[in-house]
């Protein structure tokens, strides 16, 4: 346990490297964008590509799909425990869809993959992509049109909104990888060396850049920007106290493997997706309320993470 809390020190400390050499005025805002497209169309599809190919067989992986009902079901619970919350916590109306999107999903790449690789290995990483199918196929459908509800010129927003665009991002570079790497992996046929060594060194540059961007994005936030406010605490339970507890719950009602059922409470108590801002602001939602709950989320995190695998390593 003392090894997973090193290998998260360091993770965490090149987000911190990434937010002293924004500082520094060695990364830009543009820095950032770079960095996001080379993880999400190059190091992260061979990283999902090589570790399906390595780490199973047929069977093994037809047995992990039965563990989707989790995510799937505690998602759901916890977007209609946010709806229920926000109308009795009285949140403001332009900014009850972004609240609730927060409060639903969480950052499974950009954090929850090199967490999960820093505490659990290869292993983890085909648990980690289930959760991420589901949080990602909610979010860019249900998640985006509770934030083009804050709008209050609802039918210019929502005419913006297409199912085709949900449809990309779900079916992104990662998940592609993933795919041709099970495709690949029933055939039996082994990978190329040239192609494994290649990949690896682009699989490689994950966390790194997962890390550097996170710390670019607080940094340009601003720390001094980010208000706390009650709608924003509210965001903090829903990510690391509901989320997990419901997750955990399920593992009773559809018994797993214990290191799913890990991955997936992980993965359920991450930090505030990075888009949310973005989205935000494509939409004339809160911003400001959107860039402050993804500023204390990963701030916080870095106190939070210790305690819930001390939790976990205890039940």
């Amino acid at each position: 346990m003392i090894q997973a809390y090193v290998n998260i020190f360091i993770i965490f400390s090149l987000m911190f490297l990434g937010y002293f050499l924004s500082f520094k005025q060695w990364f830009s805002n543009r820095s950032a964008d770079v960095f996001s497209k080379i993880l999400l169309n190059l190091s992260l599809p061979f990283s999902m590509f090589l570790n399906i190919t390595a780490n199973f067989n047929k069977s093994e992986f037809l047995s992990l799909f039965s563990g989707m009902i989790i995510p799937l079901v505690s998602m759901t619970i916890t977007y209609l425990t946010s709806l229920a919350y926000r109308s009795l916590m009285n949140v403001e109306q332009t900014r009850r869809g972004t609240f609730t999107t927060m409060f639903t999903c969480s950052n499974t790449i950009f954090i929850g993959l090199p967490i999960n690789l820093a505490v659990f290995g290869e292993k983890a990483v085909p648990y980690v992509l289930l959760y991420y199918i589901v949080n990602t196929s909610i979010f860019w459908t249900i998640g985006i049109y509770e934030i083009a509800k804050d709008n209050s010129q609802l039918h210019e927003t929502t005419m913006t909104f297409h199912p085709l665009v949900a449809l990309k991002k779900i079916f992104s570079p990662a998940l592609i990888g993933f795919m041709i790497g099970l495709a690949w992996m029933f055939t039996g046929v082994k990978v190329p060396s040239f192609l494994q060594q290649f990949g690896n060194y682009l699989a490689e540059l994950t966390t790194p850049l997962s890390m550097f961007t996170i710390g670019i994005m607080v940094y340009f936030n601003g720390i001094k920007n980010l208000k706390l406010n009650r709608d924003i605490v509210g965001v903090l339970l829903g990510r690391y106290l509901l989320s997990p507890l419901i997750v955990w719950l399920l593992g009773f009602i559809f018994p797993v493997s214990s290191l799913m059922l890990a991955v997936f409470m992980v993965q359920s108590a991450m930090p505030v997706q990075n888009s949310v801002p973005i989205l935000a602001r494509a939409y004339k939602a809160d911003q400001e309320f959107a860039a402050s709950s993804l500023g204390y989320s990963v701030l916080i995190y870095l106190l939070y993470i210790p305690l819930l695998l001390k939790i976990i390593y205890a039940l």
